[in-house]
């Protein structure tokens, strides 16, 4: 229970935001004004993201590692997790979306819950379970930053994010604007979000996590509206999707056509991709890392547009709603089925650990704030590369201003490809 004196200060914090102007509102930060908000607000009108949240351990060293032996660099620990990831980055651009996830009440738990707290979050889909160890990763990166071996623990949200957790939540998922699931959760955990939502119309999104449980995709193809793999993730899920037929790309074959043309590397791409498109997916998002994104849809996905619109907007959305719209209108794409490749910008690598998550997070709260498909794809791009040129997984803060500019500039340089 809130103590009277901390609703106190919600209320004079309420007030002190009134007097705030709208135009001093560019760099978004989300502890400004989230704790008043949702005090005011149903979190069932959120969007609704279910998955692991994760404690990182990242081991950065200074020089090229070598076996048998260990390497002078520097151990951080950074909240992560897919799902955790994303539902951090949507709030810190105006969207609070509500978690469904599990913790254990050990140190790595607290790290996470505080962080969640002092957010203003809502933490009533957060199980916090005693004797459960929370899921642990440990990252080793190379010296140039990307991720060069990993190991995770993370049983527990397989073991006790189960159907029945979820279902005592279906109130909160089948009034939300849009559902993630993320593929740590088990199959049938998977399923019964998935049917959840598919029963009151509510888009899904399906965010592979890694090549091994993107397969988890093969018994949920039907209820998902959206997906974005990775090259690798794509392959693997057509496979899992094709009753047993190959589809091996050589990585010999694959940078040899990504130095041709993007258009070479999406035909080779191609097959895999109709094979998601021809399951009922209705938009395909595969992420390219420094070479952007290809956007796929057999019908023009502006259909996402109104289902998605959130009326309960905050300021901070409404913000990104309208600098995003005055920088970048709405472009129709008038070819039906529709291929796009959007291309990333240059940016100062720092960690590629949460470029990924960032980029769905961006997008999911460009959607909910009633932009459309291209445009929120666009700010996807821009806000995965802020997280780029960063430590930890997640920007402290965005610059709308500059996120919106980087957008457009993303917009005016899209490709149109042929997917048939």
């Amino acid at each position: 229970m809130e103590s009277s004196a901390f609703r106190r200060l919600q209320t004079i914090a309420h007030h002190v935001l009134l007097l705030v102007p709208e135009t001093s509102t560019n760099i978004l930060n989300p502890n400004h004004s989230s704790s008043v908000e949702l005090e005011c607000v149903d979190s069932s009108s959120y969007p609704v993201i279910i998955g692991g949240m994760v404690l990182d351990v990242n081991g950065r060293p200074f020089t090229d590692t070598l076996p048998g032996t260990t390497t002078p660099g520097k151990i951080q620990h950074v909240s992560g997790g897919v799902a955790r990831n994303v539902a951090e980055c949507m709030s810190k651009l105006g969207s609070k979306p509500f978690i469904i996830s599990v913790v254990g009440l050990d140190i790595a738990g607290d790290v996470l819950l505080k962080y969640w707290e002092s957010s203003g979050l809502p933490t009533s889909g957060i199980l916090k379970l005693q004797g459960v160890t929370t899921p642990i990763v440990s990252n080793i990166f190379d010296s140039r930053g990307e991720l060069a071996a990993a190991v995770a623990s993370v049983e527990a949200v397989e073991e006790f994010l189960t159907p029945d957790w979820i279902w005592q939540l279906r109130d909160t998922i089948s009034s939300a604007p849009l559902l993630m699931v993320d593929a740590n959760l088990n199959p049938k955990s998977l399923e019964a979000a998935c049917k959840v939502a598919t029963e009151s119309g509510i888009p899904v999104w399906f965010e592979p996590v890694s090549v091994t449980k993107s397969v988890r995709i093969a018994s949920i193809a039907n209820y998902i509206t959206c997906t974005s793999p990775n090259e690798d993730e794509l392959l693997a899920m057509a496979h899992a999707l094709s009753s047993g037929e190959e589809f091996c790309v050589d990585k010999k074959e694959s940078a040899k056509r990504k130095r041709q043309s993007i258009e070479s590397f999406f035909s080779l791409l191609k097959p895999a991709i109709c094979v998601l498109l021809e399951k009922g997916i209705k938009l395909l998002v595969v992420t390219l890392g420094s070479d952007g994104v290809f956007i796929c849809s057999r019908e023009i996905p502006s259909f996402m547009k109104d289902s998605l619109k959130n009326t309960r907007t905050s300021f901070y959305e409404k913000q990104l709603y309208e600098l995003v719209n005055e920088s970048c209108p709405p472009k129709q794409y008038a070819n039906s089925p529709c291929a796009l490749h959007f291309p990333a910008l240059p940016s100062s690598v720092v960690s590629l650990t949460g470029a990924g998550d960032c980029l769905v997070g961006g997008i999911l709260s460009s959607l909910s704030t009633g932009l459309d498909m291209m445009q929120s794809v666009a700010m996807g791009v821009a806000v995965a590369k802020a997280a780029v040129e960063c430590e930890t997984n997640i920007p402290a803060e965005f610059s709308l201003t500059k996120l919106a500019a980087e957008a457009r500039q993303i917009l005016l340089s899209a490709k149109q490809l042929v997917l048939d």
